[in-house]
């Protein structure tokens, strides 16, 4: 989806999304479109129970004298309580709610926003972010019925004061997006799209936004002694694959030591586990070609970090492979040794996650000596267990980090 920005209240949008604060106070430009509208708008509010509370809406159906299929009232509640992150919910409500009306294209007029303690250019940017992250849409192998059908909502306008500084502020969280939506983009793909080859041409892809990237075959693997990962991918078909993504924004930043090590991110890839030898239960296993979403994750971060040149100095590695049986498959009761010289007995090949992590973490550590290491994983049904969906699992030797990983999650409702 288009999203642009104007300070000019255009009345020939095919939807109109009006902000409406509590007590169904209308702002400026809403008293203008009542008006224009022969007072259909404050009719409308005064025939039903919209108070402007956040979360609520109201759809005025073919206004009058107003070339828009429809308005539509969206509720905020207290402007002064509005948040970067409650703005990304209203801009998400804005774009299901045009999808449903099947407009092709929305004008909001936020003007609202400028009775916010926070500034309204931000509210802005991050609304069209949120509209932004709803309209995703991941349809290209449904042939028929209403799934097979393109959202026909493709742009968005949004109408404030302050549009260069939203402008602005929106191409950094745009890029962010790009990095989200490539994320989930990888973990819809079926396993016969996405499996360790493929998915390191992905990576390889990010080279042209200026991420260098190292593929390491499974002849590098050898030679480095990653025993633990290339034993969790030998009973497939399909070769394993380390890869490894660096973003050095740091030549023009100041303030960062030189000597100072990079932030690992290190990204569990098993593009689908079966189990192995001990293999799962086949009720649900279509689910597992999300075993691979930690690497997902690390790939759209690099495209994230390069997308808006982040100054930063970054080190994402994944380690790819497919856990499957055969005859070749690894066995319960082997033995491997890992890179780090340390042998593992495999008791269960379903804890494929531990032995792929083991190598890659190790070789983060000892190739790029990083300041921190954040692994991300699904390495474990037993945090669904233990924390239901609310929650994921965070393990740290270190409380300042994880501290600031837990505010960084609660800051975006993770």
């Amino acid at each position: 989806m288009k999203i642009t920005f104007t300070n000019k209240r255009d009345q020939k949008a095919e939807l109109i999304a009006v902000l409406v604060g509590q007590k169904a106070t209308l702002s400026a430009a809403a008293k203008e479109f009542d008006k224009a509208s022969g007072g259909m708008i404050s009719a409308a509010i005064n025939a039903s129970d919209f108070e402007g509370k956040s979360g609520q809406m109201l759809d005025v159906l073919a206004p009058a004298k107003v070339n828009a299929s429809r308005i539509i009232l969206v509720g905020v509640g207290d402007p002064a309580e509005i948040t970067l992150r409650s703005a990304e919910d209203i801009g998400g409500r804005i774009v299901a709610r045009g999808r449903v009306a099947k407009g092709k294209s929305i004008h909001v007029i936020a003007d609202v926003l400028k009775e916010c303690k926070i500034d309204g250019a931000d509210l802005a940017s991050h609304l069209a972010y949120g509209s932004l992250l709803k309209s995703y849409t991941f349809n290209q192998y449904f042939t028929t019925g209403d799934k097979a059908k393109k959202p026909t909502l493709t742009k968005m306008v949004v109408v404030g004061d302050d549009t260069r500084k939203a402008r602005t502020n929106f191409a950094t969280l745009d890029k962010i997006a790009q990095g989200v939506f490539l994320t989930r983009d990888l973990v819809s793909e079926p396993s016969n799209i996405i499996y360790p080859e493929s998915l390191a041409k992905k990576c390889k892809e990010l080279e042209k936004l200026g991420v260098k990237v190292d593929v390491l075959t499974e002849r590098r693997l050898k030679d480095l002694g990653m025993n633990a990962l290339l034993g969790v991918g030998q009973g497939s078909a399909r070769e394993s694959r380390v890869v490894v993504m660096e973003w050095n924004g740091l030549s023009t930043a100041k303030g960062r030591k030189a000597k100072e090590g990079p932030v690992a991110i290190v990204g569990k890839g098993v593009t689908f586990d079966t189990g192995g030898i001990s293999l799962k239960p086949p009720g649900g296993m279509e689910m597992m070609k999300w075993d691979m979403g930690g690497s997902a994750t690390v790939i759209g971060l690099m495209k994230a970090l390069a997308g808006r040149q982040a100054k930063a100095h970054v080190v994402g590695i994944v380690g790819l492979v497919e856990n499957m049986p055969s005859g070749t498959a690894q066995r319960p009761g082997d033995v491997v040794r890992s890179m780090s010289g340390q042998t593992i007995e495999v008791i269960n090949t379903d804890a494929e996650g531990r032995l792929v992590l083991a190598d890659v973490l190790h070789y983060s550590q000892k190739r790029f000596k990083p300041r921190l290491v954040i692994d991300l994983a699904t390495l474990t049904g037993a945090i669904i267990t233990s924390l239901g969906n609310e929650y994921a699992g965070m393990f740290s030797n270190n409380d300042d980090l994880c501290e600031q990983l837990s505010a960084a999650g609660e800051a975006e409702s993770e």
